[in-house]
């Protein structure tokens, strides 16, 4: 008789992941992670305590991957504006790449569901960076917000394919962030 397989947070945390973005958060079930993991899915009980927390336990892994390649785009860049914009082309990147694990950061989820704690932390620094040195320390938050909306909102409406007017995406991409660093930039 075969030995069991050995069910390791990372096992799991990488099944999920490749699970989730192959097939969406509705393709995310305990019973697709524990078939892909050889096991059945009562043993993963043991590890998480139900689907929410398998969502969460996704969610965070994304939100830490988003967080580490939007501090990596940063890095070297002195010029606000320019940070601004590389923190946000790596941001649209990781949407594209992605865009089944973005959603879970944006997305509508119960609570229980939802990346908290050091993940959203983490994910959370360089977009807060970015907003400091646009706005100045007094304003860094709302900078952070409304860069983080915008860029949210834009992407989320590439991805869902609504830009139907015709021209560039791309050039209107450029457009916006454009302006919106400036009037950020404004600001102090």
């Amino acid at each position: 008789m075969p030995t069991p397989a050995k069910v390791t947070p990372e096992a799991l945390r990488a099944v999920a992941r490749a699970i989730l973005e192959r097939e969406g958060q509705h393709g995310l079930t305990m019973q697709a992670v524990a078939a892909a993991l050889g096991v059945r899915a009562p043993s993963l009980y043991k590890h998480l305590r139900d689907r929410d927390a398998l969502v969460r336990l996704v969610a965070e892994d994304v939100a830490i991957e988003l967080g580490e390649l939007m501090n990596e785009a940063i890095v070297g860049r002195d010029e606000a504006a320019d940070a601004a914009r590389a923190l946000a082309a790596s941001a649209r990147r990781f949407a594209r790449d992605h865009p089944h694990g973005y959603g879970l950061i944006f997305g509508p989820l119960p609570e229980g569901a939802r990346a908290r704690g050091s993940a959203m932390a983490r994910a959370s620094e360089a977009v807060l960076e970015v907003g400091r040195r646009l706005s100045g320390d007094a304003r860094a938050l709302e900078s952070a917000r409304t860069l983080t909306a915008w860029l949210h909102g834009f992407t989320s409406m590439e991805l869902a394919g609504a830009f139907r007017l015709g021209g560039s995406v791309d050039d209107a991409w450029a457009y916006g962030l454009d302006h919106l660093v400036r009037g950020l930039g404004a600001s102090e």
